[in-house]
């Protein structure tokens, strides 16, 4: 059975911009809930929109139990895992926020996420402790909600969560100035024992109405008896970045070893709020014409450097480079006390010559990180196209005729 999504169309109108992209690539539905296959996930954190127009497909509950079935175990991850699974898997939308929080946050993180879930401090998580997350998730998007038709946003609730909703906050919905700016911060500020307790009372309330999913097998097998330990919270958690960053590279590299300069411009810049990308494209062409490439290590090691950008950021206040300009030498040693990472020479000096527009052989905080800022809201919303029009000819010619 398919369903149209025409059907459900206006429900758009009364979602927030992560609702909405992920009923754009979710492709299928389970008693009512949207979920995505593993396809879908890597779909929506690498491209602007899907590839093909979806139309939801029901599952019926023999397909989704057998989909659980294939599910490998924790232990069984890699870096390999969503392109394996493919179309054989469900993610519910609470894990999709879930995972894109993953996405962008350094290794040191990854500790403080999973004392986050423990709430007995017993060095493992069980399912039950895992689905607090579920109730987190939900309270924060609930604050977001935009006003309007209350059973439309019903229907959405039903949609995105599976059950329906009551307009109660367990989490404190008043004082405004508490908001948190994300849903990492949500689940930073949110593991006081006490609210804890009663988040897990409501989690006894749900957990018998809601499916299993792919990621709840994963972790805590097809029985949910299973307990997770840390160093495979860990793994999972950086397979998963290394996977996604795999595909990306990938998709430049044409089976070739490196990417070039400009590809890795293109991916840097493609969820940034920058208007004019194409100066920045210019600006590097013109100063790098010798093509050497970027090789998958150094386009590791510098998205790691960005999900680490809030360290940086305070090393750079703290050694008052922030409130001036900075050069390679200095760039590189600030990563490095701040993350631990060392940036190759190659990878800095291509750096500097896409974000240092005046051409000064420095960079600013305004020209480097206001714009990277930006790019860790990746998935939750679309990248603009980046034109590839301009080569190192016409570049020289502009440069001549300007003089």
């Amino acid at each position: 059975v398919t369903g149209n999504r025409s059907d459900l169309e206006d429900l758009h109108l009364y979602a927030t911009p992560r609702e909405q992209r992920f009923r754009r690539f979710a492709s299928l539905e389970f008693e009512g809930q949207l979920y995505m296959t593993p396809y879908d996930f890597i779909q929506a954190v690498t491209n602007d929109e899907p590839k093909h127009a979806k139309k939801w497909r029901s599952l019926s509950k023999q397909e989704l139990n057998q989909i659980l079935m294939e599910t490998p175990p924790v232990w069984k991850g890699s870096s390999k895992l969503f392109r394996n699974l493919n179309e054989k898997g469900v993610i519910s939308y609470t894990e999709y926020l879930f995972l894109l929080c993953i996405l962008t946050k350094p290794h040191a993180g990854f500790r403080i996420a999973f004392n986050m879930f423990d709430t007995d401090g017993n060095e493992m998580v069980d399912k039950k402790e895992f689905l607090v997350l579920q109730e987190i998730f939900r309270k924060k998007n609930e604050k977001k909600e935009r006003k309007g038709d209350e059973e439309k946003r019903a229907m959405l609730r039903l949609q995105l969560y599976g059950y329906h909703t009551s307009t109660n906050s367990v989490l404190k919905t008043e004082g405004e100035d508490l908001v948190p700016r994300s849903y990492w911060d949500t689940l930073r500020r949110s593991t006081s024992q006490a609210l804890f307790s009663d988040l897990a009372e409501r989690v006894d309330d749900i957990t018998s109405s809601l499916s299993d999913t792919t990621l709840l097998v994963h972790f805590f097998g097809k029985k949910g008896k299973a307990e997770l330990n840390f160093e495979d919270f860990y793994r999972f958690m950086d397979n998963l970045q290394t996977e996604v960053l795999e595909i990306e590279f990938l998709s430049y590299s044409n089976g070739m070893n490196t990417i070039s300069e400009e590809d890795f411009a293109h991916i840097l810049l493609r969820y940034t709020n920058v208007e004019n990308t194409s100066s920045y494209l210019e600006n590097m062409r013109c100063r790098i014409p010798e093509e050497k490439g970027i090789t998958f290590d150094e386009f590791r090691s510098f998205f790691q450097f960005l999900n680490n950008l809030e360290d940086f950021t305070i090393a750079m206040q703290m050694y008052n480079f922030a409130s001036r300009s900075i050069g390679q030498d200095e760039f590189k040693r600030a990563v490095y006390v701040a993350t631990g990472l060392k940036l190759s020479p190659h990878l800095v000096n291509t750096v500097f010559k896409i974000f240092d527009v005046d051409r000064d052989d420095q960079l600013s905080y305004k020209e480097f990180i206001g714009i990277m800022k930006d790019r860790l809201n990746r998935g939750f919303r679309g990248y603009k196209p980046i034109q590839r029009y301009t080569t190192f000819k016409s570049c020289v010619r502009k440069e001549l005729y300007s003089r």
